[in-house]
Formats: structure tokens, sequence, C-alpha cells
């Protein structure tokens, strides 16, 4: 098929790829000249395992192309799919003015019957302003879809190729047909197409991320629990898990989450959700308990040195929202640093990609280091935040030998506490108590 894929962002780039990959012709194109040069120049702009790799491949053999002809791909493809950012308002709600003027765009580019998918995370409903809006412009026949994407960060070309559902929501039944065809091919051993309309899609899309960060914050406030009770959560967590109804997925605890899914979403679904007159209270608490969660390392690093941090180096492991990507949006890295820096420490930073993203944030305020050791040296403590896999086995002892004050706070529970201890390090980590 003829695919246009509007927005080359995080999205944008590993849907555009990935349909590439399975013998469609794809047109990616953006607004952002800079970010189409990089990507003529064979630059990915993001971080993400493989895919440098899946865009080289599918650019070479002439099926991925990138320009700034949003008008020009709009009139040759038959599916256009809007892949736009959607980043939070100042009252939560999602910001869909990007949106909006694709499908303004779309709608006076129309030269036959064409399929509109929205891939960008939107508020339900917004497939019928899309459709709305699209009609303004044409008199050509069209179908509007919602097509949310499912995909985790650090591992998303996986889930690209081998997606354990694929949502379509359309009341077109042409849509859904073309949409079905294209899909297909990803899903020969075993039918995982859920078609619904598209209000349905919308609200899947939104269901799926509140449930999975209400795990995540439900263990994070279980974990500050055992602490005061001297329980472990890791072993509260496992046993837990165990039971088949629950499942071992999204139970571990840790300093919040972040990213650019969670927080949205979640903030956008209560949002919506008050603009109908119902109160989700559950999500609420959610959002609240990973607020709180955010400042839980840092306050566990002033208490160990009895609240003066002025003249003390702590050093951080991990920026990104999570390993695998350059991500920080909404890091809870970026909230332990403010508090060290406001409690009068002096930080020294390590990530193997997120580095060169943060230091706008904070400029001289933070040093930035080029190996994970160079974090440790001289530090009175070191935080662990981002559980990238070169910090879960460290030489010990020699972290023990740069270190001033031998002093680890564990934010992902991914060390074991009575080696640590037994080497002589003063240990912590979330709910382990």
């Amino acid at each position: 098929m003829q695919l246009a894929v509007i927005g080359t962002g995080y999205v944008g780039l590993v849907a555009g790829a990935g349909f590439a990959d399975f013998g469609n012709d794809v047109a990616c194109v953006d607004v952002d000249e800079g970010k189409i040069a990089r990507l003529l120049r064979g630059e990915v702009p993001i971080y993400e395992p493989g895919l440098d790799t899946l865009i080289a491949k599918n650019t070479k053999a002439g099926r991925l192309s990138f320009s700034t002809d949003v008008a020009g791909a709009i009139r040759n493809a038959e599916v256009v799919f809007i892949a736009v950012g959607t980043p939070s308002a100042a009252d939560g709600s999602a910001d869909l003015s990007a949106v909006y003027a694709v499908a303004e765009t779309i709608g006076k580019n129309m030269n036959g019957f064409k399929v509109v998918a929205t891939k960008s995370t939107v508020p339900v409903g917004t497939a019928d302003q899309v459709e709305a809006i699209i009609s303004r412009h044409t008199t050509q026949p069209f179908g509007v879809a919602s097509n949310p994407e499912f995909l985790k960060e650090g591992d998303a070309i996986n889930d690209f190729m081998k997606p354990d559902r694929v949502v379509i929501g359309s009341n077109n039944t042409r849509a859904l047909e073309v949409l079905r065809s294209l899909y297909d091919p990803f899903v020969r051993t075993s039918d995982r197409i859920h078609a619904m309309g598209a209000r349905s899609a919308e609200l899947t899309k939104y269901a799926s991320n509140a449930l999975l960060a209400t795990r995540i914050s439900f263990m994070n406030d279980l974990a500050l629990l055992a602490e005061k009770l001297g329980a472990d959560i890791d072993r509260v967590r496992k046993a837990v898990g165990a039971d088949p109804r629950i499942g071992p997925k999204f139970l571990f605890p840790g300093p919040g989450f972040g990213g650019s899914c969670f927080p949205k979403d979640i903030s956008a679904l209560i949002h919506t959700a008050r603009v109908m007159g119902h109160d989700l209270e559950l999500v609420r608490a959610v959002e609240e308990v990973n607020k709180r969660q955010k400042h839980v390392l840092g306050s566990k690093v002033l208490h160990h040195f009895d609240g003066a941090l002025a003249g003390r180096v702590i050093g951080v492991w991990g920026l990104a929202f999570k390993p695998q990507t350059d991500d920080i949006r909404e890091s809870p890295a970026l909230t332990l640093i403010e508090d060290l820096l406001a409690a009068g420490a002096t930080v020294r930073a390590h990530d193997p990609q997120a580095m060169d993203n943060v230091r706008p944030l904070f400029g001289d305020r933070v040093t930035f280091v080029d190996t994970m050791y160079a974090a440790a040296e001289g530090a009175d403590g070191l935080a662990l935040v981002t559980e990238w896999h070169e910090y879960r086995r460290p030489d010990f002892h020699r972290i023990k030998r740069l270190m001033r004050t031998p002093s680890l706070f564990d934010g992902r529970n991914i060390w074991d506490p009575e080696e640590l201890r037994s080497i002589g390090f003063w240990y912590t980590g979330i709910g382990r108590g």
C-alpha cells in the first residue's frame, strides 16, 4: 500500500519503518525541516534499539522516504497516519492543535478515497472532530479511524513487528477493511486484531496505560508501607505476582514512572472524565502517588545525611525514564536532581544515552561524566535511578574505593543488600525494610 505518516517523532518513525519493512511504500513527512534534513543524512533523532538499522534498510530499498512535502504525501497515499505530538496543556488536557492542523491539511489535499488513522494518543471523540474538520474542506469520500500504538520504548521495533494486539476503531466499514488488510501480515499466526468503534479504540489506549500505571503506583505505595512495617517488598512482589490472576508484570517498585505516555495520558483521562462530570478517583490517586514517589529517593538521601547535603557529592546513575532510550520526559531522575541541588548537594550524573538531553536543563549546576565509575569518584552517595544493564553488576569493590562515603541508594531494587553490606556499603532500596 501507499502510506503517508505525518509526524517523525517516536511513533511516526517506528510505524513508518515498520510498515515499510512489510513491503509498503511509506512517506514519512514533517514540517520540521531540521528533523527531515537529519533523517535524509541518515541520522535518527531518537535512540531506539534497532530503529537506525531498520530505517537504513528500507530507505536503501526505496520503500521509505522522508520529506517536508506533507500535501504531496497525502495526495499519493491510500492511508494517512496522523502521528504528531499531543502534549499536556496547562489544565491537564491533551493539546490537539497539531492533530487538527493535520486534519485540515488532509481535507485540503483529498483526491480520492483515503483512510485517515490517528496513531497519536488522543482523547475520546477526537476521531469525530478529525472527520468534521476534513469534511469542511472536501467532498471526496474518506474514512476516519483510531489506530492507537502500544509500543514500549526500548523494545518498540519488536512490539510493532509482533504486536500482542492491534486495535482498529472506526465507524466506516471500508476503513476497517483497509486497515485490517494492512495489518494482516503482522498477525498471520494468530488474529490479534480488535475492531471496534472509534471512541472505544480511543478509550482502550487510555485504559491500558492507566491500568499499567495503577499497578506501578500500587506497588510504590505498598513499598512505603513495607518499610514502615519492616517487610521486604521484593518478596511480597514475587509472591503476589505468582497469582495467575495478577501476574508479575508492572509490579516493580521504584522512583515513580515517567516517559511520554503514562503521565500525560493519565492527566488527559482525568480531564476527559471531569468534562463528562465523572470523577476517576482511582486514577487521580495513581497520579498523586506517582508525584509523591518521585521525591522518595531524594528524601532517603536527605534523611541519611541528617538533612545536610551542603558539601556532599551525590552520584546519579541513569537519567532516561527507562533503559534503552534517551527519553527524559517526566523522568524521576530530573526530580531527584532538583531535590539534591535544592538541598545543597553537588551532583555528578551519568547515563549511556540521555546526558545530551539533560544538559540543557541543568547547565553547569550538574557535572556530567563520561563513565559510570566517574560518577562515584569522591562521592558520599550513589543513587541508581534507571536500571541500564551496565549498572546491574558493576565492580562494587572498585566503587567502594572510589567513594568518599560508601552509601548506596538503590531506586530499582536490583542489587543484593546482603552482598553490598558485607563489602562495607550502607545500602537502602525501595520498600526493603
